[in-house]
């Protein structure tokens, strides 16, 4: 490969099990990747979020491997669209962002790769709680502009080193992340981004944003965790 060069990136839509669901989902598989990170999206957001594909594709060019995963069905969507009645529904996503981490797990391309989870707004509670359910799988998590206090008393049980970061003009979700903080005992670290709103669209912001991402799973995803068996539902 040149030097500077992007490592070659192979794309495929696959469908992950989740209970009685399938939920829609992009790998992205850079050769000799040396970790998988699950994004887990935001309230009203989706695989097809620009500022978390803008992330995958910064971790893709470190050798990562990312999943871009729906946590709602396409009929949930269709509700949710009018009513937003499930994005805040984190007992019903925490799950399959667990469901997710099961199903990597049993694929031969990507199943020995450490993991690590990218969690969006709500998707970071969701992500949390699958780290506390399974800390022998999810060996590291990132929250964007997140709300980790949403995850409840699973903030306790979380093992994996935990990187929040939020934009310094997001006051109340910088309060909401200090919160969090102290109920957890894993190691955890907020990073504030100076300027930035709760979007990161400040020109420069989400470049932060995908530096300190991929520095905290270059950290934390170096060798794969222990074996694991799914944790009960």
């Amino acid at each position: 490969m040149p030097r500077g060069a992007a490592p070659a990136l192979a794309v495929q839509t696959v469908q992950i099990p989740a209970g009685t669901d399938r939920l829609q989902a992009d790998l992205r598989m850079p050769a000799g990747a040396h970790g998988l990170v699950i994004f887990a999206h935001g309230s009203g957001s989706s695989r097809f979020s620009a500022r978390n594909r803008q992330v995958a594709d910064f971790l893709g060019e470190r050798s990562f491997a990312t999943l871009l995963l729906d946590l709602l069905t396409l009929e949930e969507e269709v509700v949710d669209v009018r009513t937003a009645e499930y994005r805040f529904d984190i007992p019903r996503l925490a799950p399959r962002v667990g469901a997710a981490a099961d199903w990597a797990a049993t694929r031969p391309d990507i199943g020995s790769l450490p993991i690590g989870c990218f969690g969006a707004s709500t998707g970071a509670a969701a992500a949390l709680i699958a780290a506390a359910d399974r800390p022998d799988r999810i060996a590291a998590v990132v929250s964007r502009g997140g709300r980790p206090d949403l995850a409840g008393s699973a903030l306790r049980r979380v093992k994996a080193p935990t990187l929040l970061i939020v934009g310094g003009r997001d006051e109340p979700v910088i309060e909401l992340n200090r919160q969090a903080m102290r109920q957890m005992h894993a190691p955890v670290t907020l990073e504030i981004v100076p300027g930035a709103t709760h979007l990161f669209e400040e020109p420069g912001a989400l470049e932060r944003v995908c530096e300190l991402a991929a520095g905290w799973f270059a950290r934390h995803l170096s060798v794969p965790v222990g074996p694991s068996h799914p944790s009960p539902q």
